[in-house]
């Protein structure tokens, strides 16, 4: 009769709670990460598949915007002029968000400039300061965060602003 040996395995109870922890702690990280990366493939698929909501439909009309937001810029060189003009628009409910120096003050007419695509915008803001229509131009710069830009030239003494003082 052959007997058969039964060896008891032995069981290190303190190693196998803290291995059960680690592989419970794993699993928890593991969980996570994936539903980091589920998350983030969610967002990059609706970026790319989504258009952008923008609202044309006063562009397209050619309604200028209830809120008008410029930047006055010196062009003359003249102190005071720019805080002349932003005085005078925003008691004509324009919203003046920078006043500044243009990069010359060699410019010999007002301008006014539609930096969003909505010429509305910037012919309303020229016919406030009486700038003539041939000196309101487009150029759209998504580096811009105005409506329009004035570039105040040297014949800014025949503006409103300045002929209503």
């Amino acid at each position: 009769m052959t007997t058969k040996r039964r060896t008891k395995l032995k069981v290190n109870k303190p190693a196998d709670i803290r291995t059960h922890t680690i592989n419970f702690s794993l699993n928890i990280l593991i969980f996570l990460l994936v539903t980091v990366i589920i998350y983030l493939s969610y967002s990059i698929f609706i970026k790319l598949t989504n258009e952008s909501v923008v609202d044309l439909s006063s562009i397209k009309k050619g309604i200028p915007s209830d809120i008008i937001q410029v930047e006055v810029m010196n062009g003359c060189g003249v102190n005071g002029v720019a805080d002349r003009f932003t005085d005078y628009l925003r008691d004509n409910k324009v919203d003046v968000v920078k006043i500044g120096n243009f990069v010359q003050f060699d410019i010999d007419e007002t301008m006014v400039i539609d930096r969003i695509g909505n010429k509305a915008n910037a012919d309303k803001v020229a016919d406030i300061l009486g700038v003539a229509q041939n000196n309101v131009i487009t150029q759209i710069n998504d580096d811009y965060f105005v409506d329009v830009t004035i570039v105040i030239g040297r014949n800014y003494f025949k503006q409103t602003p300045i002929i209503k003082e």
